[in-house]
């Protein structure tokens, strides 16, 4: 009975350090996946990265478009017609050589005559 307890204990100790290095082994495994820094997380912040530099270079379009703008309407390089057509726009109004074409649109379908 002995020789079987001895032999039962010395087998769960060579089995400890296994157990620990698997476990080990899983849990450093599943924190390479999906961990907050695990292949998961890099795919989708490789993901909005990419949307972001889009944005990015959308919005330095933008910039440049409109610091073109701002330029064209300081006093020293003053283009007279962008600032006709932006004191048009502010205050509503427009020149006696413009043409204004109405859109009359209805948003409900007119009904047909008899019905």
């Amino acid at each position: 009975m002995a020789s079987g307890r001895t032999d039962l204990r010395d087998r769960a100790r060579q089995a400890v350090v296994p157990a620990l290095f698997i476990g080990l082994a899983l849990y450093l495994g599943y924190h390479t996946v999906q961990g907050d820094r695990g292949l998961l997380a890099y795919m989708r912040l490789s993901g909005e990265t990419t949307e972001l530099r889009q944005e990015l270079a959308a919005a330095q379009v933008d910039r440049e478009r409109l610091e073109n703008r701002v330029q064209r309407l300081r006093p020293e390089s003053l283009d007279a017609d962008l600032l006709e057509e932006r004191a048009r726009a502010v205050l509503n109004l427009g020149h006696p050589d413009d043409r204004v074409i109405l859109n009359n649109t209805n948003p409900t379908p007119e009904r047909a005559p008899g019905g």
